[in-house]
Parts: structure tokens; C-alpha cells; sequence
């Protein structure tokens, strides 16, 4: 065993024993981490604005702390951009990580020393319990790459700005230098078309072992160099063992990553945000990601068909219910208070505490009540791929059709299909009927004549490709919206 490996061994031991430690006083962990919070920020300008030094209990929490969007922050948040200091959380952050924001534009959440070391180490560790739990130790050995933004940052302003991912990545540690591709120089190409084919030329004659990325982006890369070489990626990468994700669900792509690479690897999957790293995957052979409770996040939670109710219920971790949609809430040492971050989540477990993201309070189908979101889809999908074993999809996304030109209104699937079902009316059936086994509201409608069966569009190759270029959100760390509750989208994609 080589020398990177054995040490990872050794490592991985020990990081899986200090997470059960703490996760089985999960309670216990996340009051800790309260008091921590408030006592570290009661000084502050938000501190001093919601009362911390009163703050007792968690019910006191709620009532001084609203839960907040982006906009409810964006003031505090200029006062730092001026210059102050103290203000979410104490000093200055180091950074800003800079997102795109549906309805605030840009949105720059802050890094402090402190979440930024817990991001650092939640990737690290996710690594560790994947060594510990699969025995597959030997993937450090060889290259690893990242696809991942730009680490080049704007640093004109008082606080550097830049993409999260690009920030981490000048926080690789020097022991894994050497593994990482692709360069400095390569990573740093803005124009994310060439930006793969400069990838293209680094990766083709290394052994590389670890992939991460977005899976339709790491997907793109992947038959350019089937494009290239007309290969599998496992005759170029033979010691290819490990993909790592995060970010969207990876079911709907996995039967299309597994034909490109010619053969099954094991995955990974991440919970990373700017506002923090808040779960990854510790267990191949267990449903959810283990909820990472001692890494400077305490969490809230608010059942998501509640949550724009005037007084919608607030609880946390110890309230919890399994299979419950619940919009998830962050208290963070960046400075972030009842942070309203948009996804959903459910548990899969309360020993330890798992979940799964199950979607964006934002991003759903509701035109007539049925509030589909995007775990029932992307479930509806998997079961129809396994039934059709011929079939591979690049990418989809659902929109409501309510005025359509004749009949009754129905859900539109926009499919891009790599091969398309050899019946795709049967096709269409198995989604529409694994739909309303999901999802009772999407049955009633139909059985009600409300809503007529699903319609499956099916899209031109690249149509995805085409849009996303179109929004200027190609690469890095953008996805394709899996649901949406008007046709901004649809009927663009159809004029692709």
C-alpha cells in the first residue's frame, strides 16, 4: 500500500470515530453549537439588534430572529461591502462567496475563517468515511479531477469575492496537489466550452481515479472524450473508481454515465452550499446523507406545505418526523441568522440523523394544488427507466400547461432522450401512473377530470445545452431546474 493510501486509512479511522461520537448525541451537538453561535455573535451588529446576550433557549431564539431571505440579510451584508466590521458575525469575512440569485441577483454570502475550515474539512471527511466504508483507499494514488469554477478572485473590493468552489480550491491541501487536475491556468478559463476541451488535453494521458462534478457537466466532459478518442472512459481511465456529486439528484443520469464509462464506478454525494456544508453521503449501502450536526450549522426546520402560512410551525432538530417535506433553516459561524437557504429536505433516518434534498421551496408544480416537487419526479423517472431498460436521458424538466389549445390542462415533460423508449406512449404512462402513486392531489385531479394524463414532449439532442448557453449558465455549478411552476422555460425550450 502506498504511502497516501495508508495514511488515508489511518485518517479515515479516525475522522468515522469522531462522527460517531457526535452523532449519537445529536441533541446534545446541536445545543452546543447553539450556544456557540449566540455567544460568539451576541457582540455583533445583528447580535446587539435581536438581544443575543437574553437569548435562554431556543424559543427565545425564534422570537428575536425572523427566518430571513437573502433580501432580509442584503442590508447587513452592504454594511460589510462598506467597510464595517462586526457585523454578522465577529471580524470581517474572508470572503464572498458570489451566487446567482432567481429573483435577488447576485447574492454574496459570507465565509468566515470559521465556516470556511468547516467546508474544507466536510469534503475532506466525506472522502474519509468513503475510504473507511467501501475499503477502496487506492483512488489518492492517482489523479483526481475537479470540475468546478473559476478559483480567480475579485479582489478590488474590501472583502475578496469569487465562486465557492473556486475559493476551496485554493485550499486543496499540498499532500493532494500533486493529484488534482485540472491546472491552475486551465481552471481559471472563464469560457466553460473551451474551459472542457483545455480539460480534454490535461486529462487524456493521466490515471485518473476521482471525478467530481455537476453530473450533466462532468457528462459533457465525458463524450468529448468519447468524441475524441472513441473510446469508453474506462479504456482511458482504467483505475476509474469514484465519482463525486452534489447538487442534483444523480438516479436520472446514472444508466448514462455507466454506457459512457463502460462500467459501474461508486458515487459520492455532497451537501455543499455557500451558506455552508451541511450533509454528505457516509454509507454507501444506506438511504440519505448523514446530516452534519457538529460543523458550525445549527438547523431549523419548517414543514414546507406550512411554510407560507402567517405563523407557519418553526422547530428543530429534535421535533423532527421521518418523510416529512420540510424547507430547511441555517444558523451558521458565517454569520447567517434563520436563513432561509430554499431547499427542502426529508429524513430518512432519525439514528443517525439522514436526509435527502427533495427539492426547492421555489421550484415545484402547483397550478391547480398539487404542489409536485422535485423528488416525486425524479422517482417517477428512475422507476420508468428501470422498466425500460432501453432507454437513456439526458436531461428533463416538468412545467404545467394550463391553457392549452384544446382538452384538458396537463403536466408537460420536456425529455431530452440519448435513446428513446421503443413505446413512448407506454413510456409516458408508467411516468403519469408513478406520479399519482407519489403524489394523492396529482391522482385526485386526475380521477377528477381536473388534469388530463401527463404529455411527454420529447426535445432535440442538445436542447438543454442550448438553453442553458442561451442564460449564459453554462458549466460550474448550474443545473437545470427540475420543476417549474409557469412556461418561461418550456417555451423557450421549445424554440431551441
Amino acid at each position: 500500500m502506498l504511502i497516501k493510501s495508508f495514511l488515508g486509512k489511518k485518517l479515515a479511522r479516525y475522522v468515522v470515530s469522531k462522527t460517531q461520537k457526535w452523532s449519537k448525541a445529536p441533541i446534545k451537538t446541536q445545543e452546543k453549537v447553539f450556544r456557540h453561535l449566540l455567544d460568539t455573535a451576541k457582540n455583533t451588529a445583528f447580535g446587539k439588534d435581536h438581544d443575543f446576550a437574553a437569548i435562554k433557549s431556543y424559543e427565545d431564539f425564534k422570537s428575536r430572529v425572523p427566518v430571513r431571505d437573502y433580501e432580509g440579510l442584503r442590508p447587513y451584508v452592504e454594511r460589510i461591502q462598506a467597510g464595517e466590521e462586526d457585523v454578522l458575525w465577529k471580524g470581517r469575512p474572508l470572503f464572498f462567496a458570489k451566487t446567482s440569485g432567481t429573483t435577488s441577483g447576485a447574492k454574496y454570502i459570507p465565509l468566515t475563517k470559521a465556516s470556511l475550515e468547516h467546508q474544507i474539512s466536510a469534503a475532506k471527511n466525506a472522502l474519509l468515511h468513503y475510504m473507511e466504508d467501501s475499503g477502496n483507499y487506492h483512488f489518492v494514488n492517482g489523479k483526481m479531477i475537479f470540475l468546478q469554477g473559476s478559483p480567480e478572485l475579485n479582489t478590488e473590493t474590501i472583502v475578496p469575492t469569487g465562486r465557492l468552489s473556486g475559493i476551496v480550491a485554493n485550499y486543496v491541501p499540498s499532500y493532494l496537489q500533486s493529484n488534482r487536475l485540472p491546472s491552475y491556468e486551465t481552471n481559471c478559463i472563464e469560457d466553460w466550452e473551451q474551459k472542457v476541451e483545455a480539460i480534454v488535453e490535461e486529462t487524456l494521458p493521466q490515471d485518473m481515479r476521482l471525478i467530481s462534478g455537476i453530473p450533466s457537466w462532468v457528462q459533457m466532459y465525458f463524450e468529448r472524450l468519447q468524441k475524441r478518442t472513441g473510446k469508453k472512459i474506462s479504456e482511458l481511465f482504467p483505475n476509474l473508481s469514484l465519482f463525486v456529486f452534489g447538487g442534483v439528484n444523480y438516479e436520472p443520469y446514472r444508466k448514462k454515465f455507466e454506457e459512457l464509462i463502460g462500467k459501474k464506478v461508486d458515487s459520492l454525494e455532497l451537501y455543499p452550499a455557500s451558506e455552508g456544508f451541511i450533509a454528505f453521503q457516509d454509507k454507501q449501502n444506506e438511504k440519505g446523507l448523514l446530516l452534519l450536526l457538529d460543523y458550525g450549522i445549527f438547523y431549523e426546520f419548517i414543514p414546507a406545505d406550512a411554510f407560507y402560512d402567517e405563523n407557519p410551525t418553526r422547530i428543530s432538530l429534535k421535533d423532527v418526523a421521518l418523510g416529512v417535506n420540510y424547507v430547511i433553516i441555517l444558523n451558521t459561524n458565517a454569520g447567517l441568522w434563520g436563513y432561509n437557504i430554499g431547499d427542502t429536505v426529508q429524513f430518512t433516518s432519525l439514528e443517525p440523523y439522514r436526509i435527502v434534498v427533495s427539492g426547492r421551496i421555489k421550484h415545484f408544480t402547483s397550478a391547480f394544488g398539487e404542489h409536485v416537487i422535485g423528488k416525486e419526479v425524479e422517482e417517477a423517472m428512475r422507476l420508468a427507466l428501470e422498466r425500460f431498460s432501453e432507454v437513456e436521458v439526458s436531461e428533463f424538466t416538468v412545467a404545467p400547461q394550463v391553457e392549452p389549445e384544446e382538452g384538458l390542462p396537463y403536466h408537460e415533460w420536456l425529455v431530452e432522450f440519448a435513446k428513446l423508449p421503443q413505446d413512448l406512449a407506454l413510456f409516458s404512462q408508467m411516468l403519469d401512473a408513478s406520479m399519482q402513486a407519489q403524489n394523492v392531489y396529482y391522482k385526485d385531479l386526475i380521477e377528477g377530470k381536473v388534469l388530463r394524463p401527463l404529455v411527454l414532449r420529447s426535445l432535440p439532442q442538445k436542447a438543454f445545452y442550448r438553453y442553458m448557453k442561451a442564460e449564459g449558465k453554462l458549466g460550474g455549478q448550474n443545473k437545470v431546474p427540475r420543476l417549474s411552476n409557469d412556461r418561461k422555460m418550456a417555451d423557450k425550450l421549445q424554440l431551441l
